[in-house]
This record gives C-alpha cells, sequence and structure tokens, in this order.
C-alpha cells in the first residue's frame, strides 16, 4: 500500500505487516504502542510492526493505516529523508523495545 509519499505498508507473512509512521506519529502514540503486545517499534525506524493475531489487531491496523495517511499528509518529513529499509529487513521486526524516552 502507498500514498504520494511513498510505501505505507506491506505484509511479511500472513500475521506480519509493516506499516511506515512519521516520526511524530511515533512519539504521539508511543505509549499506545507501548502497550500493545501486537506492535513492535525499533527506535530511530520510521517502521512499526504489527503482529495479527485477533480481529482487535486487524482493527488496530486499520486505524493506524488511517493515522499513517493523514500524518504523512500533514506532516511530511522535514528533512525529506528517503525512508529506511523497514523493521523486517533490518532483522528486528519483534523485539520489544522501551519507549519511555521518546
Amino acid at each position: 500500500m502507498s500514498s504520494a509519499h511513498g510505501e505505507i505498508a506491506h505484509f511479511h507473512s500472513d500475521r506480519d505487516v509493516d506499516l511506515r509512521l512519521t516520526d511524530r506519529a511515533i512519539r504521539r502514540f508511543a505509549k499506545d504502542l507501548k502497550d500493545s503486545d501486537a506492535i513492535r517499534v525499533v527506535p530511530g525506524s520510521q517502521w512499526v510492526t504489527l503482529r495479527l493475531d485477533a480481529a482487535s489487531d486487524v482493527d488496530l491496523l486499520l486505524t493506524l493505516v488511517s493515522v499513517a495517511l493523514k500524518a504523512q499528509q500533514a506532516w511530511p518529513d522535514p528533512l525529506d529523508r528517503p525512508p529506511a529499509g523497514c523493521n523486517d529487513q533490518r532483522g528486528a521486526g519483534f523485539v520489544k523495545v522501551d519507549l519511555s524516552g521518546l
């Protein structure tokens, strides 16, 4: 799935999807992202990884896709950086991290 600003989401398996959010959106939702067992965030990455184990995870994915689309329209990357590889390419798709410093 893509927007005018590039790729938004892609699946790695039937259950694992990477979703690109802006840095601002990740900071804004850091507590919610941290509290979800279905989401993995890697510091410095614009990608979050979701594991779809339940219907509520699919609902969360749909909500975050909406956030991603709106965030990229409202707050494009001020540095105009090309997006780095997703979390799966970094080998860190399901590393639980501490987001308290965000």
